[in-house]
């Protein structure tokens, strides 16, 4: 096995490593029905809609490939400017923008089908009936591996809370999505910023989610003391703070889950930088993580976190990575 040409020394040490290390640990995940090769998956937001990454890593190499939330119909998003580093992290208020689950299919997943990954699909609404009709226009297209339900959006019928701030209506918006779109596992994407998480996601498994996904990003605002406003475009409705400042959160948020539900499929996912990020994840109790913001500081995140995943369990003497799973509630 030669390392392609171009790499960098970092990356030939990497490939050099997997080459003495293959076969050593396994890898492979159960995750609801499916089984993953591995646990890692790009996060919802941070690959785009396609084959954005293929340039960087082989996305038939990953666990899954999770694609930007999508509506049923075309959204704008939020007026720029729509990110912003913080010291930590990063903030941003994209507003979901994206081309409608219709153009989707016929625009941009071809192209990702046709770099071999398993693609999971993430959709949203501002209604129930938003969220079931993007789901019913998924139900007969081939190739799909899951569908993540992002609720950590807002219900125009409630006063723009968030679905996930309730457990009704996260069951609301599951029940719809399994009717609209059966025979495909489905994922509820949840928010950290609630009272009893684990009510939120008890909630949703029983609606029918084969998984949770744990977390989104959290509620933030930077303000600019020159202009004095906040520096994002959406103003006083701030952004989705994501990164480093945040993993502390997913670990929590993921052991509590794990706790309240020995039995559930839990996603962690929060300022997954390295592999020791992800096995921390994975001790809290999560069966597979996603990774996020890393990929805009390195587009090969992804993969250099599955990389370190096996290297630490290789050096540890671990077997099978999911051996791992919440062994920090022994």
């Amino acid at each position: 096995m030669s390392p392609p040409p171009g790499r960098s020394a970092a990356d030939r040490v990497r490939h050099a490593w997997r080459a003495v290390s293959a076969g050593d640990v396994d890898l492979s995940v159960p995750v609801g029905s499916l089984v993953l090769p591995n646990p890692v998956m790009t996060a919802s937001g941070t690959a785009g809609h396609s084959d954005e990454l293929q340039p960087y890593l082989p996305l038939g190499s990953l666990g899954a490939v999770v694609v930007k939330s999508l509506s049923a119909d075309p959204w704008p998003g939020n007026p720029a400017p729509r990110v912003h580093q913080t010291a930590s992290g990063m903030l941003n208020s994209v507003g979901l923008q994206g081309p409608g689950v219709e153009t989707w299919v016929v625009d941009d997943l071809p192209r990702l089908a046709a770099t071999g990954a398993r693609i999971v699909v993430s959709i949203w609404g501002q209604r129930v009936e938003d969220f079931a009709r993007a789901a019913a226009r998924l139900a007969a297209v081939e190739g799909l591996t899951a569908v993540e339900v992002n609720v950590s959006c807002p219900n125009v019928e409630d006063r723009k809370r968030m679905f996930a701030h309730s457990p009704t209506a996260t069951a609301e918006v599951m029940g719809a999505v399994g009717e609209a779109c059966p025979g495909l596992p489905l994922w509820a994407k949840l928010s950290p910023t609630v009272a009893d998480l684990a009510e939120v996601a008890g909630a949703a498994l029983g609606a029918g989610a084969e998984a949770v996904t744990l977390i989104n990003t959290v509620l933030g605002m930077v303000i600019d003391i020159d202009q004095r406003r906040p520096v994002l475009g959406s103003g006083p409705g701030g952004g989705g703070l994501s990164g480093p400042a945040i993993h502390p959160a997913a670990v929590r948020a993921v052991f509590d889950v794990r706790a309240a539900h020995p039995d559930a499929t839990i996603i962690g996912v929060g300022g997954v930088m390295t592999g020791t990020d992800a096995i921390e994840l994975v001790m809290a109790g999560a069966d597979a993580v996603q990774v996020g913001t890393a990929t805009f500081r390195d587009p090969r995140a992804p993969a250099v976190v599955l990389d370190q995943m096996e290297a630490w369990c290789s050096r540890h003497g671990v077997r099978r990575v999911r051996d791992l799973r919440g062994t920090a509630h022994a």
